[in-house]
């Protein structure tokens, strides 16, 4: 069984058209700064890096293709959410922590957004506004509490629709209101990652493709400033200084097993529908929609005219394996979620149907910092589904922390250099992981089947 499956292609990868990965590593390197994992948290990185230092030697190493991971099979959406939303941010880590990580999330989606214009990225890029919708009485009020609770930490923008204003924007009869948020991004990920990747390129970074790292070896853990080697299948790289860019991954290399632990999330894509079916729809400025669950749906609408759902039933894995990326069962589960919302939808063709690991730590929360006392090798994971919003500006703080010049973004980040809650081993990581899923779909049960019979 190979650790890196070949699982069905996301839509955007399948789209992309013609692409010639770049050669493996093959004998020996020597650079200066070995980034690993060709995402787009990676690719920025080596962006920052050669940006605040040309002559810096920077080597990424990616184990299949630039954004084979969560880059090139997310849901497109360059969001402010952090964790698993607004209200559980602030329960969990408290206020004061919500409106820094927020005020981080806007910075991040502003600046990822005037990287693409700056280089003149063709990403398909749009910004619609996000759009998070109430389909039972009980998660209208939850919405309405969390627009108060985000505007009494001063974030006025964030507004509360009531329904005939939401199926004014998109219009479903499952509809009851909604919180509209302005900074949203669209995009296409897998132009975004290889743009990223051909910007790096031209900056002076040595790309690999097909170079998984087998290991990270610190020799002589005998001494500081030694500096590392990188071992793949077919060369070796050296390097004073490494950057784990590998998110959902991270749990393949030692130094990180406890940090963080894979879910999957899987997506669907109907074919391009007509105009007349999006005439009882609406949705002409293209919002980017969430539901109110806990496990929720998330959907858009292409340049092409197709919607693009994942969402609803996370996948868990015994011992962090990756191969669940395809599911039939939240398969069937999007396409039944469609037909609900749109019911006129129902015989639509879906073309693709694609899944993968998104990064979850034990306290839902991100987390960057070091990994060694020499403070000469860092990470970044725990993105919770939302790490495409923030993953130009992670890199930018992988940047600052690698260089050892800790008086930027990184010193404003809320998620770097935090106490980190590990996972236990199994069994007892396998039964937590169940515990929250098992938490979160019994409460979306009660706010949708249990509430509303009560209220009879």
């Amino acid at each position: 069984m190979t650790i890196f499956p070949d699982s069905s292609p996301s839509f955007w990868l399948d789209t992309f058209g013609p692409y010639s990965p770049r050669s493996a590593l093959e004998g020996e390197q020597d650079v200066d700064v070995a980034i690993i994992g060709g995402g787009l948290v990676g690719m920025a990185s080596a962006i920052h890096i050669l940006k605040k230092d040309p002559s810096v030697r920077v080597a990424v190493l990616e184990a299949k293709t630039v954004g084979y991971g969560a880059s090139g099979r997310n849901g497109s959406f360059a969001m402010t959410v952090v964790g698993l939303g607004f209200g559980v941010t602030a329960a969990v880590r408290g206020k004061g922590f919500a409106k820094r990580a927020h005020t981080y999330m806007e910075q991040a989606v502003d600046g990822l957004e005037a990287f693409i214009d700056e280089e003149g990225l063709m990403v398909d890029k749009t910004r619609p506004g996000f759009l998070r919708v109430a389909t039972t009485p009980s998660y209208v009020k939850r919405l309405q509490n969390q627009v108060s609770l985000m505007n009494s930490l001063g974030f006025d923008d964030i507004t509360w629709v009531n329904e005939d204003q939401t199926r004014q924007i998109v219009n479903s009869p499952r509809y009851l209101g909604g919180m509209l948020e302005p900074r949203l991004l669209l995009l296409n990920p897998a132009k975004l990652v290889r743009s990223q990747c051909d910007v790096a390129t031209e900056l002076g970074a040595q790309v690999y493709e097909h170079s998984p790292v087998i290991s990270v070896v610190k020799p002589a853990r005998f001494g500081a400033g030694q500096g590392y080697r990188l071992l793949t299948p077919h060369g070796a790289v050296s390097s004073e200084r490494v950057i784990f860019a590998t998110n959902g991954y991270s749990h393949l290399f030692p130094e990180l097993k406890n940090h963080q632990a894979p879910a999957f999330t899987h997506m669907i894509a109907t074919e391009p529908l007509s105009d007349e079916m999006f005439e009882e729809i609406g949705w002409d400025e293209g919002q980017g929609i969430e539901d109110a669950r806990n496990l929720i749906h998330y959907y858009r609408r292409t340049p092409d005219n197709r919607i693009i759902m994942g969402g609803g039933p996370v996948g868990l894995t015994w011992k962090n394996t990756l191969h669940a990326d395809d599911n039939p069962q939240s398969w069937h589960h999007l396409e039944e979620h469609l037909h609900w919302l749109w019911p006129h939808l129902k015989g639509v063709r879906i073309t693709h149907r694609w899944g993968g690991p998104f990064s979850i730590t034990a306290d839902i929360t991100p987390a960057m910092g070091y990994v060694d006392e020499d403070k000469t090798a860092v990470y970044s994971l725990g993105c919770i589904g939302h790490g495409v919003g923030m993953s130009y500006r992670n890199g930018e703080v992988l940047a600052e922390l690698v260089l050892g010049e800790v008086d930027g973004v990184a010193q404003e980040c809320p998620f770097v250099n935090r106490r980190l809650v590990p996972w236990p081993p199994e069994p007892l990581a396998f039964g937590l992981k169940r515990a929250m899923r098992a938490y979160l779909t019994a409460e979306d049960g009660f706010y949708e089947n249990v509430l509303p019979r009560l209220r009879r």
